[in-house]
């Protein structure tokens, strides 16, 4: 294996035409410059240099050896210039990570407003579960992720610390035809009856599970849903409610009612987790992410018909509380 400094004597050999020359430019004596080419020679298996009255010159296995030696230079050059970059903040890879609702309007909304401020920051962007997203981070596998604590809790990880960003209400979806769809606000014990689009429930504890048992009941039927577009799919036909994040509601069909919970405790937290050393760009992406939250204006949503707006729409009116904080 050819070390790095012996590469660039080499180079430096190749462009003056003379070890003195050589020496000098790269501040070691006459005597090392030999020394150092006499170990590349040995590890080439033969001479690299021709050597003339006045000075040397590459050889064939010299050019051949010094072609690679450029190109292997110039890549490390390149990197030293993008890790510079990078830990600057101004511009490099930003792996960052989201669960599904975070993606329909938290997200891009702050990944557009880091375009604007960090146009050289190229962020490669990947959708999971929050579990999923936290064993990422663990790995290094992501700069940032955007994770909550619904449906079972945040995962506890080693090296990563997280920030909350909103609390995030928790509304009901029921179709248009319900007999509940115009009340606006619902008791859980009137869905005693309903079957619940849910896909974590009763492998460990839930935040519907708990709700329900407040409630005094246990759903007659589950059926095991993770896509947000099946789960509208279902609630719309008639074949149960689900439970929906504020931050969804933009996603939300006309076929749709969102409805208020009178339960308080039915609202998740949303945060950002970062590595113990985050990125710079992932920490402008983390305040963007706070800014999203109160310079987005409200939206039409689907609602009630008399209200299209319904239970939620943006910030304040969606349920989403604010909170302002520091890793």
């Amino acid at each position: 294996m050819f070390e790095i400094d012996a590469l660039r004597l080499l180079v430096a050999v190749a462009e003056t035409g003379s070890f003195t020359k050589a020496a000098v430019r790269l501040n070691y004596t006459q005597s090392a410059v030999s020394r150092r080419i006499a170990t590349l020679e040995q590890q080439a298996g033969g001479p690299l240099l021709e050597r003339l009255p006045r000075g040397v010159r590459l050889n064939p296995a010299g050019r051949t050896l010094h072609r690679h030696a450029m190109e292997v230079l110039d890549r490390l050059s390149r990197a030293e210039r993008e890790l510079a970059v990078l830990h600057a903040g101004h511009g490099g890879l930003l792996h960052m990570g989201a669960f599904a609702t975070a993606n329909i309007s938290l997200v891009p909304t702050a990944l557009r407003a880091l375009r604007d401020a960090r146009p050289d920051v190229e962020v490669v962007a990947v959708e999971g579960p929050t579990h999923t997203l936290v064993e990422r981070l663990t790995d290094g596998a992501l700069d940032l992720a955007v994770v909550s604590d619904y449906p079972s809790g945040l995962p506890p990880a080693d090296g990563v610390t997280t920030t909350m960003l909103c609390e995030d209400e928790l509304l009901v979806a029921l179709p248009r035809e319900h007999r509940l769809a115009d009340a606006g606000t619902v008791d859980l014990w009137e869905l005693r009856d309903e079957p619940w689009l849910q896909n974590a429930y009763g492998d460990r504890p839930t935040m519907l599970a708990d709700a329900c048992s407040r409630a005094g009941f246990t759903p007659r039927k589950i059926i095991r849903i993770a896509e947000w577009s099946a789960k509208f799919g279902y609630a719309a036909a008639g074949l149960g409610v689900a439970l929906v994040p504020s931050l969804a509601a933009w996603a939300v069909p006309d076929e749709l009612v969102l409805c208020r919970l009178t339960d308080p405790a039915l609202r998740r937290t949303v945060h950002v987790a970062l590595p113990a050393a985050p990125l710079p760009a992932a920490l402008t992406l983390r305040d963007l992410l706070r800014d999203s939250l109160t310079t987005t204006e409200p939206h039409a949503v689907p609602g009630r018909k008399e209200d299209r707006r319904g239970a939620a729409g943006m910030g304040e009116h969606r349920g989403i509380r604010h909170h302002r904080s520091t890793p």
